[in-house]
């Protein structure tokens, strides 16, 4: 059984931000946005967390390992360097969707994400050291079947990136509705997925699903560990050995 910890992270009153005293240059907020997620990206992996941009405004983090005080100190962090704060809520469960949902219950409780008088809530508890084990994590990590030779050197950049979204968005809501995962888009034509205790044939019947329904192929490397980064490391080294016997599913033993 798996017991994932998530966070959900939300830029508290945003919208309003962006147009207040009036618009502001569409190329300033891209600029913010991407440096905030770098920069989260960084301060949750350094705990050996992992962070997804999901919307930019609001970001979703696997953060088995961080504790109560290591979330305030990301969101100090964040007011100190940013002209935005940002609200975090944590919570656990046994599925990835259940635990987001939990989440974000929890900061909707708080306060609407464009109420300007919710600021840097942090709410939630995290998994105690005494009930944490080796397994609380499985991630997975997707890659579309030779994308290079299919795609990327056959056809122009904008019609190869429609194909791979048309993979990731097939993926993404199989994964949620059939196996409550969260899939989440991370660059090239890689989608790493947060899951349940999933076993081979699950993730054979995503791969399935997503070629028959858009006509994509992919392999998966399943990872588990104590943290999300020793389940991501495994997720990598198992999906390197897809790519190097052809297999559709492998997991790192």
């Amino acid at each position: 059984m798996t017991n994932t910890q998530v966070t959900h992270i939300q830029i508290d009153n945003y919208g309003p931000w962006t147009v207040t005293p009036e618009p502001r240059r569409e190329v300033d907020l891209q600029t913010l946005q991407s440096r905030l997620y770098a920069d989260l990206a960084q301060l949750f992996g350094n705990r050996d967390g992992y962070i997804f941009f999901s919307r930019f405004d609001n970001m979703i983090a696997v953060t088995n390992g961080l504790d109560e005080a290591d979330h305030a100190l990301i969101q100090e962090s964040v007011g100190n360097r940013y002209p935005v704060t940002m609200s975090l809520s944590v919570a656990t469960g046994t599925t990835p969707v259940s635990a987001l949902g939990t989440a974000t219950e929890q900061l909707q409780e708080a306060g609407s994400a464009q109420d300007d008088g919710r600021r840097e809530v942090l709410r939630g508890q995290t998994i105690e050291e005494s009930f944490r084990t080796p397994a609380d994590v499985q991630l997975a990590h997707f890659d579309v079947d030779d994308a290079t030779g299919k795609y990327t050197d056959q056809l122009n950049e904008f019609d190869t990136f429609i194909r791979i979204e048309q993979g990731y968005a097939a993926l993404m809501k199989y994964m949620r509705e059939a196996h409550d995962s969260l899939s989440f888009f991370v660059g090239g034509d890689n989608v790493i997925a947060v899951c349940p205790d999933l076993d081979e044939a699950a993730y054979r019947d995503a791969c399935d699903h997503v070629r028959e329904a858009v006509d994509v192929e992919l392999k998966v490397g399943v990872g588990r560990g104590r943290t999300p980064a020793d389940a991501g490391m495994d997720a990598k080294h198992a999906l390197e050995h897809c790519r190097a016997d052809g297999a559709t599913v492998r997991f790192e033993e």
